[in-house]
């Protein structure tokens, strides 16, 4: 049987979700309750059993409503027998009778994409990655760790207005993971990074700013701050700060529920998928 899920439901499913994925029950009600809402959250059944289950975070693309395929899990004992992707099709049946367009996901290995194509999706909000030194530059001048949920998010709409957005319930979560996990915001009125540091190296998970020199400015206060001397950037396929430089990856996939739109232009990012 498969149906959306209850608040009954809730305990089941946190068991579920922490054996597939290795998270505390607790964070794992938090993601079933805050960042999903039980009620976006669908499931199979057998007998008294969950056996599979996926959580469909509303999110908005362009003006329009969607889903965030997130917590995709079934039992081991149960993979293998098309139980995800009844699943699935039951998800989008679902969705699409509530008006929701779209659903958007995040491979977990780069295995997956084949399976997810050959259930209806396509890859999109590809990104790009390299490295380079980061000059010292005593003068540059930027804030650490100040910007809010609804700040990041008002930085979102400024910066990559073709985004998918999660709502603020999920920003929220987004931040707190992004802090926990060691991650820093450095920002200024040209724009902002968020880094993790590793050794002598920033990893900047995401960067925008008014141009190439903003950007060099933001990573030249953080080496000020932290001292380290190289950067790893990940920019998304169509930015255009340091055109040339990097090489594509494949990263999100989106499958419509009814008629395309274009997404080529569109960017995601950071949607508590940091490990």
């Amino acid at each position: 049987m498969y149906r959306v899920a209850q608040k009954s439901d809730e305990k089941q499913l946190a068991e579920l979700f922490s054996s597939v994925f290795g998270d505390s029950e607790e964070v794992a009600v938090n993601i079933l309750s805050k960042f999903a809402g039980i009620e976006n959250v669908f499931l199979a059944q057998d007998g008294d059993a969950i056996i599979a289950s996926l959580c469909a975070v509303p999110v908005t693309l362009q003006g329009r409503k969607g889903a965030y395929y997130y917590g995709v899990c079934t039992r081991p004992d149960q993979r293998g027998k098309g139980v995800m992707s009844a699943l699935m099709d039951f998800t989008r049946q679902q969705l699409a009778q509530r008006g929701w367009q779209f659903a958007v996901l995040i491979p977990a290995s780069q295995s997956l994409f084949g399976f997810y194509q050959q259930r209806g999706f396509e890859k999109a909000f590809g990104l790009r990655r390299f490295e380079r030194p980061i000059r010292r530059n005593l003068w540059a001048q930027a804030d650490f760790d100040t910007v809010t949920a609804k700040g990041l998010e008002a930085l979102r709409r400024q910066y990559a207005p073709d985004s998918v957005f999660l709502n603020n319930a999920g920003f929220i979560l987004v931040l707190t993971d992004l802090y926990t996990l060691g991650g820093t915001i450095v920002s200024n009125q040209d724009g902002y990074g968020i880094y993790f540091k590793k050794d002598d190296t920033l990893e900047f998970v995401e960067l925008f700013a008014e141009g190439d020199r903003a950007a060099e400015k933001l990573m030249e206060a953080a080496r000020d701050k932290t001292g380290a001397e190289r950067a790893v950037v990940t920019l998304g396929a169509q930015q255009n700060l340091f055109l040339g430089e990097g090489a594509p990856v494949d990263y999100g996939m989106i499958q419509f529920f009814g008629q395309p739109f274009d997404v080529q232009e569109s960017y995601m990012r950071l949607m508590l998928d940091m490990e």
